[in-house]
């Protein structure tokens, strides 16, 4: 067995009948690569070839009363791939909204805790010909955004015809009394623990003092304005795709000599702002984005999530793009700076030390907090590194890639943006019941590159 660590666990302790943690990916797909030619059956077996080699897919959560600390992954030995791989028809015409309203379905269902935390939906019908969408959907405890991609990547090859890769090893199984004894070991190292994280947590806030008196920190929580996104929401979900050419983003990049993070939240912000103004509701005050940062790499903590977080100011306020640009590098430089400061396992290692007792008490507590009047973030931007050469999901060509994020409390709104062969996929979620209309912001993005490409950095002629 798996024991989650205490960041995967957290995903699970925060999911509620209103607010599912889903991570979905939409493939847009070219079926008249298969060999010998598409048909479901024969989709099928390409999956069920290739589920054994991704451990996701065999996993499932087991726990016991008696347990003190965090569930664990065990093997699905009674795994059957016809309970998480689904078939639909795309309604006519079969665009680009009529896909997204499927998505906005797909991604607001809870996954069953009684079977592996993940499901894919075929959608045959795409653009009123053979062509497909796919829809991967994991629970938050599962994946992170780079262990998204990595998983796509276990389905995905460089040739439609590339044989299925070895099984993965298998976790086993665990009795209910061997759950309970490693959870009780668990839970008296917590004291332990926390004399290790409570220095390192002050040394980090006197540290943040200090910057602060410097104006080099990331934004500060429940600074960010109210806006329409910052309100509660339902488990009704609403979707909008946009696609761009990453190779103009980069000549952003390479003309203000920014980051490809600093233009892409500089385009989201440019969107944004065009969105608001266009409703009459832009708020006076720069609003703030939760921006997750991958640590791979940079942490030897146990888990499947390796990520920290840091709050950057969009500068939405400001209406020359390319001083908003400016601004925005200015103030993720410094957020980076600050989160690096604070150490990538932080986060990681207190949520460790919180049990699910604490986790609950937390979850009890939190609706009762006022988030909209001034909310910690008003949106989740997420920017994940995508593969730059054609792939092929199970045989079919892939043709864009669109990541979905979830909505969480205090920020109805996520953007996720990945790159594939050239092509930058914009994923947008919300709440129809905050914001009936996603399709206004999708298309501020293509509008908010073009201004982008057509200013010049402030110190030019």
């Amino acid at each position: 067995m798996q024991r989650l660590s205490g960041l995967d666990a957290f995903f699970l302790y925060l999911e509620s009948p209103t607010q599912p943690l889903n991570v979905c990916c939409v493939l847009e797909l070219d079926p008249g690569t298969v060999p010998g030619g598409y048909t479901f059956d024969r989709f099928r077996e390409a999956l069920a070839g290739r589920a054994d080699a991704v451990p996701e897919f065999r996993l499932k959560l087991a726990d016991t009363q008696l347990n003190l600390d965090h569930p664990v992954w065990v093997d699905d030995e009674r795994f059957d791939l016809a309970r998480h791989l689904h078939r639909v028809a795309l309604p006519a015409p079969g665009g680009p909204r009529e896909l997204a309203e499927i998505c906005g379905h797909v991604a607001g269902l809870a996954l069953d805790r009684d079977r592996p935390l993940w499901e894919m939906w075929v959608i045959e019908g795409l653009h009123g010909n053979g062509a497909l969408s796919v829809i991967l959907k994991a629970h938050h405890a599962v994946v992170d955004g780079v262990g998204g991609a990595n998983l796509l990547a276990q389905l995905s090859s460089t040739l439609p015809d590339a044989p299925p890769p070895k099984p993965a090893t298998r976790a086993g199984s665990a009795h209910p009394l061997q759950i309970a004894a490693s959870g009780l070991i668990g839970a008296m190292l917590r004291p332990w623990r926390l004399a290790k994280v409570v220095p390192a947590t002050a040394l980090t806030l006197a540290e943040t003092v200090l910057r602060a008196r410097g104006g080099h920190t990331m934004a500060a929580p429940f600074a960010a304005p109210p806006t329409a996104f910052n309100g509660p929401f339902t488990r009704h979900r609403n979707v909008a795709l946009a696609t761009l050419d990453l190779d103009e983003l980069k000549a952003v990049k390479k003309r203000f000599g920014v980051t490809v993070n600093d233009a892409v939240t500089a385009l989201c912000a440019g969107a944004l702002r065009q969105f608001f103004l266009d409703r009459g509701e832009l708020p006076g005050s720069p609003m703030v984005a939760s921006v997750p940062v991958s640590v791979r790499g940079r942490s030897d903590r146990p888990g499947r999530n390796q990520t920290t977080w840091m709050l950057c100011r969009l500068e939405t306020h400001i209406d020359e793009p390319a001083q908003r640009l400016c601004r925005i590098a200015e103030g993720n430089a410094a957020a980076k700076a600050h989160a690096a400061a604070m150490g990538p396992t932080l986060l990681q290692d207190w949520t460790q030390i919180a049990g699910q007792t604490m986790f609950g008490a937390a979850m009890r507590l939190l609706p009762r907090i006022p988030l909209s009047d001034k909310p910690p973030h008003n949106l989740v931007l997420s920017n994940v590194p995508g593969p730059q050469e054609q792939l092929y999901f199970l045989g079919c060509r892939i043709d864009a890639m669109y990541p979905l994020g979830p909505i969480i409390a205090g920020a109805g709104l996520n953007v996720t943006v990945m790159s594939l062969n050239g092509r930058l996929g914009i994923g947008i979620t919300s709440c129809p019941d905050l914001v009936p209309e996603l399709w206004e912001l999708a298309d501020a993005f293509p509008r908010a590159l073009k201004e982008l490409l057509n200013c010049d950095p402030p110190d030019s002629p």
